[in-house]
């Protein structure tokens, strides 16, 4: 059974050309994603030209600087078209996520004429990024990475492996993280690294419970040279931006999160109101009706606590532990209201004939990249109480 489109979210939006950009999106999403989405997605077809035609529409680079190709959008535009994307294909949403984290270390700590040189490309010349920093030793620990970036002559020779990488193998560019001094966070360097480098390579695709449209591998840099001018930023800074980085990327993910949840809810809802159990809809059903009610209040609280962050960093302001309470709120919120809408189907929603399985399964990698939440709680607390061992 083909995927229902999500009912349209009534959004506030700043401005009308944040309200004709989320038309475009929507249009785009329903005539070139939800057709193939379920087919792709079980087959583990990666949609490029999903991607291309999003670059070429001005959506791969949406809250930078239109010098640069960019879209000149505040967060609070650009994440509810993140949702939008999600809504209808994870694999998209979370890809375009994840191009705007490999794009935020040039285009906020690169300088002036790496910007120039790189950034229109990046952002609105087709190509798509991808973020190397956990390897298969550290993830959650990721300030102690092994990969080792060694100064030679005038550029760099970067060897190591970098885990769990979307796009792994597929990319135009890898933002990379790599040890260049000391043991520790201030030992850290960030480098831009071209896909088609010379002893780069990626290992086959991770074989994973859902979200099989999108490549996950590991990536081999096995003496790869680059030239000092794709260093990011100073030399030990690399850290500082990769946890910059994840800040936003964090937002992101909770942007992803509750539009996973909304198709979801939207799937139960139109499910409960047509399916008639006893000479009625099952929708009118007390114990399921409170159920639907209560995933659409977990919803929009979710939204509420991405918006709410995402406003602190468009005015400049900390966003750190809102970015992190959103992401662990709206993940968790994913996987209760897809676990839940799966229930309210009953057996036809453990089949594959309908999407709310591939919801759930999808929504569970939610809590765990870019920070698990049990990460985010201690984010959370080190704002409160301070750091731990004090």
């Amino acid at each position: 059974m083909p995927d229902r489109a999500p009912q349209p979210v009534d959004r506030q939006l700043p401005t009308d050309e944040a309200r004709d950009l989320i038309s475009l999106v929507r249009d785009i999403a329903q005539r070139e994603i939800a057709p193939k989405a379920a087919e792709e997605e079980d087959a583990g077809r990666f949609p490029r030209e999903v991607f291309t035609l999003l670059s070429d529409s001005g959506l791969l680079g949406l809250p930078y600087d239109s010098e640069y190709g960019g879209g000149d959008q505040p967060y609070e535009v650009y994440l509810q078209v993140l949702e939008e994307l999600a809504a209808v294909r994870l694999t998209v949403g979370l890809g375009v996520s994840v191009h705007t984290l490999a794009s935020y270390a040039l285009a906020s700590y690169g300088a002036k004429k790496q910007q120039v040189e790189y950034l229109p490309a990046m952002l609105g010349g087709g190509l798509l990024g991808a973020y190397c920093l956990s390897e298969p030793s550290s993830g959650s620990d990721a300030a102690s990475l092994r990969t080792k970036a060694v100064r030679d002559g005038d550029g760099w020779v970067i060897t190591g492996t970098k885990a769990w990488i979307t796009h792994g193998g597929i990319a135009d560019f890898y933002t990379v993280m790599a040890r260049t001094g000391e043991e520790g966070p201030r030992g850290i360097t960030a480098f831009l690294v071209p896909g088609d480098a010379a002893r780069l390579s990626a290992a086959a695709p991770e074989k994973k419970m859902g979200m099989k449209g999108s490549p996950t591998a590991q990536v081999h840099f096995d003496g790869v040279r680059v030239s000092d001018e794709r260093r990011i930023g100073e030399e030990g800074q690399g850290f500082a931006i990769a946890l910059s980085a994840l800040d936003s990327g964090r937002l992101g993910i909770a942007a992803c999160a509750i539009g996973v949840a909304q198709a979801a809810l939207d799937e139960a809802v139109a499910y409960a109101t047509e399916r008639r159990q006893f000479g009625k809809p099952i929708a009118d059903f007390q114990g399921l009706r409170f159920m639907l009610a209560d995933m659409a209040t977990q919803i929009e609280a979710g939204r509420a606590l991405y918006l709410a962050a995402a406003r602190l960093r468009d005015a400049g302001r900390p966003f750190a532990k809102q970015a992190a309470m959103a992401k662990l709120h709206c993940t968790d919120t994913a996987m209760r209201v897809t676990t839940d809408a799966v229930q309210v189907l009953g057996g036809y929603g453990y089949t594959a004939d309908f999407p709310v399985e591939r919801y759930m399964r999808e929504a569970k990698v939610l809590q765990i990249v870019e920070g698990t939440n049990q990460i985010q709680r201690m984010v959370i607390a080190r704002h409160l109480a301070g750091p731990e061992g004090r």
